[in-house]
């Protein structure tokens, strides 16, 4: 661990993260991908499609990709919405509820297993490590500072 940059450390985590939970849900033909989109979404009322990409944090041409693949396989609906007739809702169908709990049970069981390994005081660590590099990044105290890119040497 000394070696390896803190970057690569949490790369290289979620990179076994996604894999793992890709694996598992080859199992049920879908993926990583179909099954946090069916978490993301709103159970009982839908979910407008514009919120869907922020929320999930995905490009664009990725969740239209993703919500296509669970339209043909009968996981949701697509309807104009009716308080914004631009926009789309994304509605659950009863098989996508049913994949959903899945879901929800397959990331339960991600947790339950990490916290019998990992002590409360630790995953608190990690947590606040985490929450303050997203800080970090999203007020651009890394490589700006006053919208003035930072002069990094090695010395």
């Amino acid at each position: 661990m000394k070696d390896k940059t803190i970057d690569y450390i949490l790369r290289a985590t979620w990179q076994a993260v996604a894999r793992m939970y890709n694996e598992e849900a080859a199992k049920y033909g879908a993926t990583m991908s179909t099954g946090f989109a069916l978490l993301s979404l709103d159970k009982d009322k839908g979910s407008p499609s514009t919120t869907l990409g922020p929320k999930m944090g995905m490009e664009a041409t990725s969740l239209t990709r993703t919500l296509k693949s669970m339209e043909d396989k009968g996981l949701i609906t697509r309807k104009k919405n009716p308080v914004d007739g631009r926009g789309v809702l994304i509605n659950l169908t009863k098989f996508g509820k049913e994949k959903r709990e899945l879901s929800k049970n397959t990331v339960l069981k991600f947790n339950e297993t990490i916290k019998e390994h990992i002590s409360e005081e630790k995953l608190q660590h990690f947590i606040e490590v985490a929450e303050t590099i997203n800080n970090l990044i999203a007020e651009k105290k890394i490589f700006f500072e006053d919208d003035k890119l930072i002069q990094t040497t090695n010395k």
